[in-house]
């Protein structure tokens, strides 16, 4: 089985090594470039991780930033990619809980037919 790999976004490090320390600071150099996009857009690129990255933006950061690829994103091994095997739990399974199980509720002073 191949092993499953995740990687660590470096935008914002590599930015204030470069003396970017404010996201707006890459709207007029990506603008430059022939790249449109609102500070919210530009605020989620450098702040949190990007799933889906467009290589015009991608090309426009590297040469913004004259770094390469490897610079702006790390290749990691995935969380959790050592095990191979599942195993499925029941509801009620979860860690952490140990003897702790609740009691089945008996209700009592009801008659029945």
């Amino acid at each position: 089985m191949a092993a499953k790999l995740d990687y660590h976004w470096h935008l914002r490090k590599v930015m204030a090594d470069r003396g970017l320390f404010s996201t707006t600071d890459l709207i007029p150099l990506l603008d430059e470039r022939g790249i449109t996009l609102s500070s919210s857009q530009v605020y989620r690129l450098v702040v949190e991780r990007p799933e889906r990255l467009s290589l015009k933006i991608l090309m426009a950061l590297l040469d913004i930033l004259d770094c390469s690829i490897d610079d702006l994103i790390e290749p990691v091994a995935a969380v959790g990619a050592a095990t191979t095997a599942r195993t499925k739990k029941a509801v009620g399974d979860e860690t952490g809980v140990g003897d702790l199980r609740p009691k089945r509720a008996r209700i009592r002073g009801v008659e029945r037919p």
